[in-house]
């Protein structure tokens, strides 16, 4: 028989290393059992799906499907599964959206292994955690007109990186990389990619 304390947590998170040490970390916890570990959007959606967790804990920015695509498949899927978002940035948009889509946690990557594991508990209970800085610096930096995926492109494209070598570490063809970055520069009023990053950079909103 399963005991009903455990905590059944998924991983998912493109970085191997940082995911096998995390992993390793939590299972040192007596009531957390890490039963999955994916490396990409869609490995997260299919191990959730196998192996029905009661947390999934989701890197924002993966391969194929972001955390929050992630999140919000397995809403629709797994209602039961709360899922949690573990990111470098306090973007707006994208704190914004999660809350929208029921994700419970959303937390910086430099959180401690110890401190994960009190998040994935509360979570469990039914509560709800919010890094305060990531919450202060989204809040501050003022409302996106970006969606995630034109924010992750655009963000890609801010070191001069090519429209090829952006659909490849986005996942996307270069059509739609295009079309992301036509669009983002419409919408903050600039004339090429270039000043859109710029403007973003400014407005905290990459």
């Amino acid at each position: 028989m399963t005991d009903t304390a455990t905590v059944r947590v998924l991983l998912a998170d493109d970085e191997h290393l940082i995911r096998g040490a995390l992993a390793a970390l939590l299972s040192l916890e007596d009531d957390i059992d890490v039963v999955a570990q994916a490396a990409s959007g869609p490995e997260a959606v299919a191990m959730a799906s196998a192996h029905r967790p009661d947390i999934a804990v989701l890197d924002l920015q993966m391969p194929g499907l972001d955390g929050i695509e992630v999140a919000t498949e397995l809403r629709r899927i797994l209602p039961d599964c709360r899922t949690m978002i573990v990111t470098g940035h306090g973007r707006p948009g994208y704190l914004k959206r999660a809350l929208e889509v029921g994700v419970r946690g959303f937390l910086p990557k430099t959180v401690s292994a110890a401190d994960l594991a009190g998040i994935i508990r509360t979570v469990r209970a039914g509560g709800r955690y919010v890094d305060p800085e990531l919450a202060a610096d989204a809040i501050s930096a003022g409302e996106t007109p970006l969606t995630p995926r034109e924010t992750d492109v655009l963000e890609l494209a801010a070191d001069g990186t090519s429209i090829a070598e952006i659909a490849t570490r986005a996942a996307l063809s270069q059509g739609t990389v295009r079309n992301y970055l036509s669009s983002a520069a419409g919408k903050l009023g600039a004339e090429n990619r270039h000043a859109a990053v710029r403007i973003a950079r400014e407005h905290g909103w990459i």
